[in-house]
């Protein structure tokens, strides 16, 4: 009774006359004429479009049964999908019928290698994986010179190595610098831009105002801020988005090694000049010197020029402006070092400078120094054979890294000090007032101040020794601020993390503002082919190439080793480790059962979880429950997961 008329919509029947309803239906009709007769001339035009495409196609079919001498009959060509290595094909039987296959390996290997080189080079290698033929073809050098041209069209050499195209090629594609910034709204990871020229990236310096990167051709860049303009028309400020090449011929180059980017003024780069013969002698000769650059807009001003006779590998900074001291490795193993003023180098004058040889290599003739690392006022020396020897130039460093004053000489700074480790050393990081050294089992030990929790060991104590980091092992990379430290993990999955400890504040421990005593898994999206990263007062960086030649490789820990600690291995279990377990699963729910409030246990839980030897998967499941569960401990609702989280 309530409901109005409906309209109804009736079959369609011829127009009536007259009345101004039969008028709209005629307008109407022949508006649908002319809609009909378009789709007509559009139908015509996409037939002829796709007759265009099958000249062209039966044209390609045709030339390629000329390459390959193959033609089939009225079925027409036909591949066979697997290689006789691999079987007969499923199905076989029932496809006698309709034709008899060609096999792949029938083409000429050269055509194959054309087409496969056209891949991305995550489907080449997954296609090399499907059998022993695929294997070989997408394993040739000359698939991956074809990639290398592809990725980079202005690399003409190959490089050094075993398989120099195929690692030219992977460095190539697996490079890219990534950052993310620690303040502001968007607090995601970014990529800087890829210099074309660049082959692979091997290590990146970020300085105050810029980030340099050097290659595997020798080739320094330089990475500008600038203010471009956004998607919206808007103006911004974005980070290495701009790249002009500083120098080429470049082995190492340093700045200055406190944390703070502020320092960096200066960018010190150790490089190969050909130097024109002396009189009467035709052709030059190639002598090392280090060029030093100002880093804001990277114009030389100053070079120093070293005899020809002596070849350099690495080059650190220690000390103050004033008397900045230069230290450098030589291919022999030996440390030189030269002192400069920073503060007169812009100035338009030359003088000479004295090398001597360094104390390390004076008193200890029989070492061979592999690597170097440095902060302010301390030097850290590697040998060959995996030992390490300190030199700490002033009391405060010296009693926070060692707990003690009473082998300090302030007299002789630069007397080495030998470190008491179970194994031969592989890496190192060097903070302000920590470090940490990883040994060719995959373990970690941290050693100095621990005022922040910067070691990593649970508690705030400091450590006058190397102390094992046990839930921790086989790092990918190592490395330690001012008064926190980053370690890059793998997974057995081959997924990568980012883990952190010590002071949160900052936004420098994503996920963790107010810090933490022990490593726990940061909120960062880390690429997959992450190898290095350092990190700023602003952001944090992490520079990503895969080298196939040069990796880390970690031995097993011998059974004998084991000392109520997993073994590092992946297959390892609780059969080398009959104790180890259950002491430490005791020893965590003392420290839950210490927490006087349930918040104060959940923030223990999370921690203790971030220390258990677990997957990356089965870590984030446990973190995300944990959440749910103090979220809802505090009268806060689920809510929808984060992208964080």
């Amino acid at each position: 009774m309530g409901e109005g008329p409906r309209r109804q919509r009736g079959p369609r029947g011829p127009p009536s006359p007259g009345g101004g309803h039969g008028v709209g239906k005629a307008a109407g009709t022949g508006a649908r004429e002319l809609t009909t007769e378009g789709q007509g001339a559009r139908r015509d035009e996409g037939r002829s479009r796709e007759g265009a495409v099958r000249m062209v196609r039966r044209s390609r079919r045709r030339k390629l049964q000329k390459v390959t001498g193959l033609c089939g009959g009225e079925e027409g060509l036909r591949v066979k999908r697997s290689c006789p290595s691999c079987g007969p094909e499923p199905g076989g039987e029932e496809k006698k019928e309709r034709g008899n296959p060609i096999s792949v390996q029938l083409f000429p290997p050269e055509l194959v290698e054309h087409i496969i080189s056209f891949l991305p080079v995550r489907d080449v290698m997954a296609l090399g994986q499907t059998c022993h033929y695929f294997h070989e073809v997408c394993d040739a050098e000359g698939v991956w010179r074809r990639i290398c041209h592809r990725l980079s069209p202005r690399l003409r050499e190959q490089g050094s190595g075993v398989r120099p195209w195929k690692r030219a090629a992977i460095l190539n594609y697996t490079k890219g610098l990534y950052f993310q910034a620690f303040g502001g709204r968007r607090r995601c990871l970014s990529k800087s831009v890829a210099p074309l020229l660049a082959h692979g990236y091997r290590r990146f310096l970020p300085t105050k105002d810029h980030v340099f990167i050097l290659d595997y051709a020798g080739t320094l860049f330089f990475l500008k801020n600038a203010l471009v303009s956004s998607t919206l028309g808007q103006i911004q400020w974005k980070r290495a988005c701009r790249y002009v090449v500083l120098c080429r011929g470049a082995k190492d180059f340093a700045s200055d090694p406190r944390c703070d980017t502020v320092y960096r003024k200066y960018l010190y780069v150790l490089a190969t000049r050909e130097q024109p013969g002396v009189v009467g002698t035709t052709g030059s000769r190639a002598c090392d010197c280090v060029e030093v650059y100002l880093q804001s807009s990277g114009q030389r001003v100053f070079k120093m020029t070293f005899h020809h006779s002596m070849s350099f590998k690495q080059i650190v900074l220690v000390g103050q402006e004033t008397q900045r001291a230069l230290l450098l490795l030589t291919e022999e193993g030996k440390i030189y070092s030269l002192v400069v003023n920073e503060t007169q180098l812009d100035q338009p004058r030359s003088y000479t400078v004295q090398l001597a040889l360094r104390k390390v290599s004076r008193c200890l003739p029989h070492l061979r120094v592999a690597c170097m690392a440095s902060n302010q006022s301390s030097t850290l020396y590697i040998t060959d054979q995996g030992g390490v020897y300190f030199e700490v130039h002033t009391p405060g460093v010296y009693r926070d890294l060692f707990g003690t004053l009473q082998a300090f000489d302030p007299l002789d700074q630069q007397m080495p000090l030998a470190l008491s480790l179970p194994a031969k050393i592989l890496f190192c990081a060097l903070g302000y007032n920590h470090l940490g050294l990883v040994d060719e089992f995959g373990r970690i030990f941290m050693q100095g101040n621990n005022r922040y929790g910067q070691l990593g060991t649970g508690d705030k104590m400091d450590r006058g020794e190397p102390t094992q980091v046990h839930y921790l092992q086989r790092p990918v990379a190592l490395w330690c601020g001012l008064n926190h430290s980053l370690v890059l993990s793998q997974g057995s999955d081959f997924r990568k993390e980012l883990l952190g400890c010590g002071c949160g504040s900052g936004g420098r421990l994503p996920g963790w503002p107010k810090g933490s005593a022990s490593f726990v898994k940061l909120h960062v999206k880390v690429p997959l082919c992450a190898c290095s990263l350092c990190a700023t007062r602003e952001c944090l960086y992490m520079l990503s190439s895969h080298d196939i030649e040069h990796h880390p490789t970690y031995q097993d820990l011998p059974a004998s080793r084991v000392v109520g600690t997993p073994e590092p291995s992946l297959g390892a279990g609780a059969s080398q480790d009959p104790g180890g377990t259950a002491r430490a699963c005791e020893e965590y729910l003392s420290q839950i059962h210490s927490c006087p409030t349930l918040q104060d246990r959940m923030e223990k839980m999370k921690e203790i979880v971030g220390w258990m030897p677990l997957m990356a998967a089965q870590k984030d499941f446990f973190w995300e429950a944990l959440d749910m569960l103090q979220r809802a401990a505090a009268g806060v609702g689920p809510g929808p997961p984060t992208p964080e989280s």
